[in-house]
């Protein structure tokens, strides 16, 4: 069983940048993809981005590209989330999730991943 620890939450300015961390315990190797998704206050779970496993493709939200990088390290089993230009509209409780089955690109339906870590708080003020 895969289990998932976000690290590397905090609070900062509008403009500022941030890095997020997740480590795997085991058995990542049936792991797929693996991705980052947010709950602001009062809003759904929202995709932010996701990293195929193996092949490393990459896809992100609209709202997010070009600012926001995912990383993995397979041999550590850690995924990574630099967050640069942030905004307050980017304060959310962060989740690392990781799905145990599909294709080489990463699904971006939380429904579609198996593992979810217990979120980690980035706040961002203006």
């Amino acid at each position: 069983q895969v289990q998932l620890v976000e690290s590397g939450g905090g609070s900062v300015q509008a403009g500022g940048s941030l890095t997020l961390s997740c480590a795997a315990s085991l058995r990542t190797l049936s792991v797929y993809a693996m991705a980052w998704f947010r709950q602001a206050p009062g809003k759904e779970r929202e995709f932010v981005a996701a990293i195929g496993w193996r092949g490393g493709i990459t896809r992100y939200a609209d709202s997010v590209k070009g600012r926001f990088t995912i990383t993995r390290d397979n041999g550590k089993n850690t995924v990574g989330l630099q967050m640069n230009s942030l905004n307050p509209e980017d304060g959310a409780i962060y989740y690392c999730a990781a799905a145990g089955g599909g294709g080489v690109v990463p699904p971006s339906t939380e429904s579609t991943y198996d593992y979810w870590g217990q979120g980690t708080q980035v706040s961002v003020s203006s």
